[in-house]
């Protein structure tokens, strides 16, 4: 009899446990076990078990296979292996964050909570104050505000009609003159200093005349060959520097003026909310039932009420019900989503189409909810604090935001200033400098022989060649009435 008896315990022992494996098979995608690892957990056994509440979203809470991983779950492990305890992690059953419905009951991860259906509620939770009526929150664990995401292509306005100005700002197009008019003077300068270039200046014609000269730049600047080409030493100096400091800038232009049309990078028109109110092509939402739709219905900002007043004649077609939804419909239709920037700078980092909007208002935090008076809000505010400090906070959003496209922003592919160019315009300084003193010593070489066959002083001679090759008359004239009068 105590053998029958012992054998039928077995069975229905057994049949319990294998329904209880079935059921929690069929419950597998709603709800997920997770426990820290041994070494984050300490002795095992005797800690004590914690019920946490989150919410799926990318990437604080993400589906794995049969695990849960995102940046909320490495934060839940770190702090588990701080304060030594367990946790048993499901996903909120209403797919909400929480905020108080028509029969003045709370829904979602604060819903779950006050109903004693977990104990904390680690996901991105903003702290509000209706939320903290009910519940505790914690030290925030990240800090972020309200942005706009948009579509690159329905953000970006026209191109402007002087648009192929843009890959230099204005300081450098003025800087870029003054050295092409600086350096074709300097040319036709030293063509007419130099004796190579103009052997008898009474007798021939110099062809580096002014125009000539500022034809020559011009067309090293279209990296096409101009006349009249130089035979001079000093000339070919400068004409070299010039053609080395045309070329780099225009492969400076080239390549930023590329960067600036594939980017995209166009002056949003959207910048701030107001803009977002007036204008009439985007239509703009949030997510239902989130703090960001109630910070604008409670604000008393006269552009925030009338973004409130638009959602709320509008929600059935603007309000989304999740995020992804959101990001969806900001990628496949005319709608800009209004929420939380640091999921937006996700969003703009993992799709490369997206920009958010430089307006962030409503600053505010993440953090964990527990039950008011609960023992664990301290210790998990204290564990949090000491995460900053050590830098794993940082490592975390570093980790869990790191982009998967090439980002050029206009911070990275602005207007090239002058300072960026310094090298540049240096290098044909020296190079102009260079030139014209090749050009005297070419000079005072020619002066020497000339003096030393006409028996004058190297000095008037270097004086008459000067005056004659600037076709400077009077002080010419007066050198050529002191030499007649030396010979009567």
């Amino acid at each position: 009899m105590d053998k029958g008896l012992h054998f039928t315990i077995c069975v229905v022992t057994t049949m319990l446990l294998l329904r209880e494996s079935s059921q929690a098979g069929e419950e597998k995608d709603s709800e997920v076990l997770s426990a820290p690892k041994p070494e984050s957990r300490g002795a095992g056994e005797g800690l004590p078990t914690l019920t946490v509440t989150t919410i799926l979203e990318d990437p604080y809470v993400m589906v794995r296979g049969a695990e849960l991983e995102g940046y909320c779950m490495d934060l839940l492990r770190a702090l588990a292996g701080m304060l030594r305890f367990q946790y048993r992690v499901k996903v909120v059953g209403d797919g909400q964050y929480g905020a108080v419905a028509a029969s003045g009951n709370w829904t979602g991860m604060i819903g779950e909570i006050l109903r004693r259906e977990a104990d904390i509620a680690v996901a991105p939770l903003t702290v509000t104050s209706a939320r903290e009526e009910v519940v505790s929150f914690t030290t925030p664990f990240l800090q972020t505000g309200i942005g706009i995401l948009l579509r690159k292509d329905t953000a970006s306005q026209d191109m402007s009609f002087f648009h192929f100005l843009s890959p230099f700002s204005k300081e450098t197009w003025t800087a870029l003159l003054f050295a092409y008019l600086l350096t074709c003077f300097c040319l036709f300068l030293v063509a007419r200093l130099s004796p190579c270039e103009w052997n008898e200046p009474k007798n021939e014609e110099n062809h580096f005349t002014f125009l000539n000269s500022l034809w020559f730049g011009a067309g090293a600047l279209a990296l096409q060959g101009a006349s009249p080409r130089p035979q001079a030493l000093s000339v070919r100096v400068i004409a070299v520097v010039w053609w080395l400091f045309t070329l780099a800038l225009l492969a400076a232009y080239i390549a930023n003026f590329t960067a600036l049309l594939s980017s995209g990078s166009e002056q949003l028109p959207i910048q701030t909310f107001e803009d977002l109110v007036k204008q009439r092509n985007l239509e703009f939402g949030t997510l239902e039932g989130s703090s960001t739709f109630y910070y604008f219905k409670n604000s008393k900002n006269p552009i925030h009420q009338m973004i409130y007043e638009y959602m709320e004649k509008r929600r059935e077609h603007v309000l989304v019900k999740t995020y992804q939804e959101a990001v969806q419909r900001v990628m496949d239709s005319n709608y800009a989503f209004i929420g939380e920037s640091i999921s937006q700078d996700l969003a703009a980092a993992r799709h490369c189409n997206l920009i958010r909007a430089p307006e962030v208002i409503g600053a505010r935090g993440f953090g964990i909810a527990t039950t008011q008076a609960s023992p664990w809000t301290k210790p998990l505010s204290i564990a949090v604090l000491k995460l900053r400090e050590s830098g794993d906070l940082d490592y975390l959003r570093n980790k869990w935001w790191e982009s998967s496209c090439l980002r050029q922003s206009r911070d990275r592919w602005g207007p090239l200033e002058p300072p960026a160019l310094g090298g540049l315009f240096l290098t044909l300084g020296i190079g102009l400098a260079v030139g014209i003193l090749a050009a005297l010593a070419e000079l005072s070489s020619s002066s020497r022989r000339t003096a030393a066959h006409t028996k004058k002083s190297c000095c008037s001679v270097f004086t008459e060649e000067i005056c004659t090759r600037l076709r400077i008359k009077g002080t010419s004239r007066q050198s050529q009435e002191t030499s007649g009068k030396a010979n009567a």
